[in-house]
Formats: structure tokens, sequence, C-alpha cells
């Protein structure tokens, strides 16, 4: 049963793909950022794959009340900081 969990966990945060409205604005900027979107997506994996493990994955999903890994976490946030709106 753990194996399991771990085997969906580690699928799961690895394919992690955000939702993002590229056709509005997050309200922080005043121009679109969808021309960005590919450098942005880039940038933000990095940085999550850059501060994240396998264990702080597994223990930040155990813990959040969404079930989402660390990952997904920074990843979402990076591209929010960046002025894209996220929607999952």
């Amino acid at each position: 049963m753990l194996r399991l969990v771990f085997t969906i966990l580690f699928v799961t945060g690895c394919s992690y793909k955000p939702v993002i409205d590229s056709a509005g604005r997050s309200g922080t900027f005043p121009n679109s950022k969808a021309e960005e979107i590919t450098n942005d997506e880039q940038h933000c994996r990095y940085v999550a794959k850059s501060n994240t493990t396998f264990l702080s994955n597994i223990t930040y999903w155990i813990f959040d009340e969404d079930m989402q890994t660390k990952y997904q976490v920074i990843y979402r946030k990076c591209l929010i900081g960046r002025g894209h709106s996220v929607l999952n």
C-alpha cells in the first residue's frame, strides 16, 4: 500500500502541469504576461526542482490538506509571482 502511495506521488508530482489563463492578467501588471509564458514555465520548473527533494515532497504531501506536493506549490507561486493567472 505504501509503495503504491509513493508511486502515485512520484508520478503526479513530476507531471504537474498548471492551468494558466493566458488571455487574462493577474491584476499585478498592467500588461499581459502571456508572451513570456514559455520562459516563465521553464524558469519556475527549474526553481521548483532545485528547491525540493523526494522526501520534502512526501512530507509536504502528507500534511497538506489539498494533497499537493511542495514542488507544485513552489511552481504555482513562482508563476503567480511572474504575473500569470494560475487556475489550479
